[in-house]
């Protein structure tokens, strides 16, 4: 039990940079307590202690603003970010490391009993007001658009969005190593952000950081022939804490550092 919670805890701050501590996380993540409060659900629901496990659910959605029928079966490390207004059925099953957003909705379109609603694989996002209806499954690493209306099957890897939904990307590439680099570095890349992504605001986004990746390279490919030329770099003129990082070492700047004086100022002297 201590180890659920705790792994838990390190999927919030995995995908959530506005987590500060563990105490914030243990009594301000509204999905967090819905997902534990529905464990306990669950388990009074395989008991057969059915209207126990629907009041306990019902406590859980007046304290959380989500609502997860103690029939649904959840994998491990789910993470319903804001969470207000999430609808989870029944008969819906969540794989693990999935992601919901507020006002998500896991749906049925039929009245009649048995597997209605839909099935996550692993690593699914679901965005914000999305809504998936229907006994349909929904495939690994999937990405579905926010407000998007989902009623068919969605392959492994496939982005949808619309209304309703339709296929925008059949499989998600990894990013580039340079975009890989710049999102550990930032410490968010909640939506999984990939070359082909749909978003345009998005792409014009990982262009900008590759492209500022190779310059940053070359220029520190020209910074390191320039020092081996042993010439003048414009550098001189500026003053040291002015100087990019990938400029600090070479034989201008360590000759100065020990120092010799420049050949200019010989002259005026």
């Amino acid at each position: 039990m201590l180890s659920r919670i705790r792994e838990d805890i390190r999927s919030v701050f995995a995908r959530d940079p506005a987590a500060r501590s563990v105490w914030e996380v243990l009594t301000c993540y509204p999905g967090l307590h819905a997902v534990w409060g529905h464990r306990v659900s669950h388990w009074l629901w395989g008991m057969g202690l059915r209207w126990l496990a629907r009041l306990n659910s019902h406590l859980a959605r007046w304290l959380t603003g989500i609502e997860i029928h103690p029939g649904a079966r959840i994998g491990r490390r789910l993470f319903i970010d804001h969470g207000m207004g999430v609808v989870i059925g029944e008969t819906a099953e969540i794989g693990d490391d999935v992601t919901l957003y507020h006002g998500v909705t896991l749906g049925g379109v039929s009245w009649n009993r048995g597997k209605r609603h839909p099935t996550l694989g692993n690593n699914v996002v679901v965005g914000a007001g999305a809504k998936i209806l229907g006994p349909f499954t929904v495939g690994e690493n999937a990405r579905v658009g926010s407000n998007s209306v989902v009623v068919k099957e969605v392959p492994p890897g496939a982005t949808v969005v619309g209304i309703p939904a339709r296929i925008v990307a059949s499989e998600t590439r990894e990013p580039s190593a340079a975009l890989s680099a710049a999102a550990k570095k930032l410490g968010f890349d909640a939506y999984g952000l990939t070359r082909d992504m749909t978003d345009p605001v998005a792409n014009a986004f990982a262009g900008l950081a590759e492209h500022i990746d190779r310059l940053d390279e070359r220029l520190v490919q020209v910074c390191k022939v320039l020092h081996q030329m042993d010439a003048r770099m414009p550098e001189m003129e500026l003053a040291k804490y002015e100087l990019p990082d990938f400029c600090r070492e070479g034989k201008v700047l360590d000759s100065l550092a020990a120092g010799q004086s420049r050949p200019e100022d010989d002259e005026k002297n």
